[in-house]
């Protein structure tokens, strides 16, 4: 009786859509057979893939790998099976500071130092966030949006800052990359299962009025997880020697170095480096700042926050810093109109629309509220094209080897980078006097599920 009555529910819940009706079908299939056009595409996919019977090769020769403002940078990196761009990224932006500082050709940061301390500030972040929602139900919003994404690879900006200033740098020779740093899937499920068991078992003694037993059980989950991760990514060192060569061949060997001092040896600050992002969004406003509930990694480190500001502020502020020399770490969505074989990102290169018939145009506004785009990678720009000071393509460095693209390094047409470019971290004496002002308001707080809420990986 009581599947029957639901199962009515269901049905009536149901009447008020519109069915796809067997005639309906019959009508489609017959317009569709009408079509020579559809015909010859159906026939060309049988043994091509979509992107290319629909590549514009004309954007490739409007893009060339040719820039005004080029910055001489290192050899690419290489992530891996590992969704630690924002790591790596950020890492190739402190590198070239060190390689000026110490007069080097080559060098780099150990990612996984980094990422080691990350996932276990990222644990103890989960932990904190679901026991701020002990009291309310399993199923609430906010509880699903944390039991679902847990804990992965992915970040920003912010939270990197916040793993530097608390921990430090240190060289890739004193805590070398692992098979399961750089291949982490396996882990994280690990991980995460025992991150939701925690979940469950500090629940269950909240339900049985035993609060007081839950740090306890957060100290257990905690050494468990350290064991975890020192066991897949190896101990981070407490103190390294900094051995290198100069440009002159010159050795250099500094001994006992910690990697707080090593940070702080460069003489930066980099809180003093802004998030800044483009949301053109109604509930966005322009030079306001804003950040995202539960979005973080360090309890306590730096709180997220975001300037938005129109597109052409973020280029300006971009392009101040690169002309003084400095490359500008920043996050896009890279699955768009992209060509890893080229090198090319550009929104002109493939014809979807005309090629298949369909309407595909939408603002970025839109995308961004109905979920069709999102920052999702994040890369270092190396360089920028200008035609009377106005960008007409960006250099990019990525973290995917150099097997692809330019040995590694990749080309963005400038109405790409529109679409599809979210946040650029730049020093604030590159912001105007108005975004400088934004930057000492509270910020508004996102809902968690924000689209700049998003970790790129």
């Amino acid at each position: 009786v009581s599947y029957n009555i639901l199962h009515r529910k269901k049905v009536i819940k149901m009447s008020n859509m519109n069915p796809v009706t067997l005639q309906k079908i019959d009508t489609l299939r017959e317009n569709y057979l009408k079509d020579e056009k559809a015909r010859v595409v159906r026939n060309a996919l049988v043994k091509n893939d979509i992107g290319t019977i629909s590549r514009n090769f004309d954007a490739e020769r409007n893009n060339p790998n040719i820039f005004s403002i080029d910055l001489k940078t290192m050899p690419v990196t290489n992530q891996y099976q590992s969704g630690r761009c924002w790591i790596f990224s950020s890492m190739n932006v402190l590198r070239e500071l060190i390689a000026k500082k110490y007069n080097m050709a080559e060098f780099e940061l150990s990612q996984n130092y980094i990422a080691f301390y990350d996932k276990l500030e990222k644990a103890n972040w989960f932990m904190e966030c679901t026991l701020q929602e002990i009291d309310g139900p399993v199923g609430s919003d906010n509880m699903r949006f944390l039991l679902e994404w847990a804990v992965g690879d992915g970040g920003q900006w912010n939270m990197l800052v916040s793993l530097v200033k608390k921990y430090g740098i240190a060289p890739k020779s004193a805590m070398p990359d692992t098979y399961q740093g750089s291949h982490t899937s396996k882990m994280n499920a690990i991980l995460n299962r025992r991150l939701r068991k925690f979940a469950v078992d500090s629940r269950k003694l909240a339900q049985a009025g035993k609060k007081d037993e839950i740090p306890a059980l957060k100290e257990t989950a905690l050494k468990e997880i350290y064991g975890l991760i020192a066991s897949c990514f190896g101990l981070p060192p407490q103190e390294f020697t900094f051995e290198y060569n100069d440009k002159d061949g010159n050795y250099h060997a500094e001994y006992h170095v910690k990697p707080l001092d090593f940070y702080a040896n460069l003489g930066i600050d980099l809180s003093d480096y802004i998030s800044v992002i483009h949301g053109p969004t109604v509930d966005k406003p322009f030079h306001k700042t804003y950040t995202v509930k539960y979005l973080g990694n360090v309890v306590d480190g730096e709180q997220v926050k975001l300037l938005n500001l129109p597109m052409d502020e973020l280029k300006a502020a971009a392009i101040a810093q690169m002309k003084d020399g400095y490359p500008v770490w920043f996050g896009c969505d890279c699955g768009k109109d992209a060509d890893r074989d080229t090198g090319l990102w550009d929104n002109a290169q493939y014809d979807y629309a005309n090629t298949l018939d369909m309407q595909l145009d939408m603002t970025k506004a839109e995308m961004l509220d109905y979920k069709e785009s999102a920052m999702n990678h994040a890369m270092v720009l190396t360089g920028v094209n200008l035609v009377d000071e106005k960008p007409t393509r960006w250099k990019i460095e990525n973290s995917w080897g150099e097997k692809i693209g330019n040995k590694g390094y990749f080309i963005a047409s400038d109405s790409w980078f529109d679409e599809y470019t979210y946040v650029v971290a730049v020093h604030k004496k590159y912001l105007s006097e108005t975004s400088q002002k934004a930057l000492l308001e509270e910020p508004k707080e996102l809902l968690p599920w924000d689209p700049f809420g998003t970790l790129v990986d």
